[in-house]
């Protein structure tokens, strides 16, 4: 009975974390280019009281066994990196990415991280950052008195000046990872490199699987609102249920307490 106690509260854990997992996928519903998370489970191991394939007898063998299963666990949260919908905002430094490519940045440590967020900035400096202040990388620097900026499907990035002349100052550069999954969410919409994630592969858009850069979009989160209410409510129906069992099995071991 005590095995049944454990089992359930296995179940119980799991199913919290399911609900951390939706929890942080709803409130982030609205946040530029977000990907949602989903958790996998696997169960335990099992009690073999008799091994599949036993002999039950000199001529016969027991076809299934008996296992008996000790609960579940979560073995791992995966990260949905499919596309969002792109939102017009008509500004001209905000770049949505169709395909699997991410813009680097470089952060305060000098490190670079990775984001699909491309709500671009122009520091005091005239670099072209991210709406946290880091430069991307490759450094592109928007000359003074610049009166459009122009970019490109490819990721070229073009200004006029006062007098209507177009100048080309960069292209944007992207990163590709054999496993974006493996990457780890830092926070502010970035990224890091893993082992998980394997290197990052540049490139430029229009190549491969890197995909084509639209000006004046933002890319939406890729949360969908009435599918995460779904499974969450499933997870709690699942919690209540896995909450009912181990009151059943406290009740079974009351009944049994009071055999004279």
């Amino acid at each position: 009975m005590l095995n049944t106690l454990n089992t359930a509260a296995t179940g119980m854990t799991a199913q919290s974390r399911q609900i951390e997992t939706i929890s942080n996928n709803l409130a982030n519903a609205d946040t530029t280019s977000f990907k949602k998370s989903r958790t996998d489970f696997q169960d335990l191991l099992y009690h073999n009281l008799q091994a599949p394939g036993a002999a039950t007898s000199a001529t016969t063998q027991n076809p299934t066994g008996v296992q008996i299963g000790v609960g579940v666990r979560v073995a791992g949260n995966v990260r949905d990196h499919e596309d969002g919908t792109l939102r017009p905002t008509q500004r001209d430094l905000d770049i949505a990415i169709e395909g699997g490519g991410f813009l680097s940045v470089q952060k305060p440590s000098g490190e670079i991280g990775y984001t699909r967020d491309g709500s671009l900035r122009v520091g005091a400096e005239g670099r072209i950052e991210t709406a946290s202040g880091y430069p991307i990388v490759p450094e592109m620097q928007i000359p003074p008195n610049s009166r459009e900026i122009q970019i490109s499907f490819d990721g070229r990035v073009s200004v006029k000046d006062e007098a209507g002349q177009v100048q080309e100052i960069g292209q944007i550069q992207l990163s590709a990872f054999a496993n974006a999954s493996g990457l780890q969410a830092e926070g502010g919409n970035l990224y890091n490199v893993t082992p998980a994630s394997g290197a990052p592969v540049p490139g430029t858009p229009m190549e491969g699987g890197y995909g084509r850069v639209f000006q004046g979009y933002l890319e939406a989160s890729n949360v969908n609102p009435t599918v995460e209410m779904t499974d969450m409510i499933r997870a709690q129906r699942m919690y209540e249920l896995n909450s009912k069992v181990i009151s059943t099995a406290d009740q079974m071991m009351n009944a049994l307490n009071q055999v004279r």
